[in-house]
């Protein structure tokens, strides 16, 4: 038996999202319970309405844009969709940005706060984007 995927994505960059969702989805899509809790910097692109895209750290960035590589937010919600994947909002976040659960992308789950996510994710992988 595996262990349960933990993510916590921090970043606003393209690149660190992207590699985040992509090990969200193909884990989802294996079999594994994956946890995904959304803070800081990676908040705002789950907000209903953002439509922009993340901003590139570097060349792979914008090779992926180039190229047609699905975005992370597509790659996230297939995770969703595909298999035991949750997608958390940080609790702390959503309150500093002076939004509710409403405001967010209808693929995320309950506001969760960073304690309970550590509580859940005991004896899991802990990945850090």
């Amino acid at each position: 038996m595996s262990q349960k995927l933990n993510i916590i994505c921090v970043t606003g960059t393209r690149e660190k999202l992207q590699m985040a969702a992509m090990f969200a989805s193909v884990a989802a899509a294996t079999g594994e319970a994956v946890s995904v809790f959304l803070s800081m910097n990676a908040l705002s692109y789950f907000v209903k309405g953002h439509g922009g895209d993340a901003p590139a750290e570097g060349e792979m960035g914008t090779l992926m844009a180039q190229k047609g590589v699905p975005p992370f937010k597509q790659l996230f919600q297939q995770a969703v969709e595909l298999g035991d994947a949750q997608l958390l909002p940080c609790s702390m976040a959503l309150d500093l940005m002076k939004i509710t659960h409403e405001d967010l992308d209808p693929e995320l789950g309950p506001p969760t706060g960073l304690t309970r996510f550590l509580s859940d994710a005991e004896g899991g992988q802990m990945l850090t984007f």
